[in-house]
């Protein structure tokens, strides 16, 4: 029987053999895709480099201006630095000059331009006139009353520092700067975009809007000679 097995099998081994070479052979695995090369990361801006060519012919290369209409940036929070960049770009915040050179940023630029400026020591200004200062450190202190004005140091610090992003340091900032911010608010030229994205704007046009220019004066005088 183990015989007639071995028989059977010596005659089918051809067959199998001629089978296996018939059939269709398998296709090869596809190839991985090779994997695709990292993109080199774009450089980080020079802002020192901005500043020297875009920024330092009004605003000084430390942050310091040398003309009272134009705001001193050292000391400022550099989230509010890159968010006031941003708002000037896109046109939620007009201005003669600073929306074409916004317009040139990066998102990045502006926040290393905020983080620049941001580590610039402040310098403390003087006040001219002790009379307005006075008037104006009532105001900063304890607000009006009598028409709704908070006080400014609720949200520009008592030392006038500032608390970051939202609101801006006010300490030792020129007071015309400050007075024509002050009017630019009350007046509807700042802080009045039809979007409502400058959502802290907003909330300084309305108390712009209580205050006499009198008393605009006075708090601005008071908060250049603040340290």
């Amino acid at each position: 029987m183990i015989r007639n097995w071995l028989v059977a099998a010596v005659f089918a081994w051809p067959a199998l053999v001629s089978a296996q070479a018939a059939a269709p052979a398998k296709p090869a695995e596809a190839a991985a895709p090779a994997a695709e090369a990292p993109k080199a990361a774009a450089p980080a801006p020079d802002a020192a480099k901005i500043v020297s060519t875009v920024c330092a012919a009004c605003h000084g290369s430390d942050g310091h201006s040398v003309a009272s209409s134009n705001p001193n940036l050292a000391g400022l929070p550099a989230a509010y630095i890159a968010l006031q960049l941003a708002h000037f770009k896109s046109g939620v915040r007009p201005g003669s000059v600073m929306p074409g050179f916004a317009a040139t940023l990066s998102p990045a630029d502006m926040e290393a331009l905020g983080e620049y400026f941001s580590k610039q020591k402040p310098k403390p200004g003087t006040a001219r006139d002790p009379a307005l200062v006075q008037a104006g450190q009532k105001i900063f202190r304890a607000g009006i009353p009598a028409t709704g004005v908070p006080a400014c140091a609720a949200c520009h610090s008592p030392d006038g520092a500032g608390i970051p992003k939202n609101f801006p340091r006010v300490g030792g900032q020129w007071a015309d700067y400050t007075y024509a911010q002050l009017k630019a608010f009350a007046g509807g030229q700042r802080g009045s975009d039809p979007k409502g994205v400058d959502v802290n704007g907003h909330i300084m046009a309305v108390i712009a809007a209580k205050l006499t220019d009198a008393q605009m004066r006075a708090v601005a005088e008071y908060m250049q000679g603040l340290r």
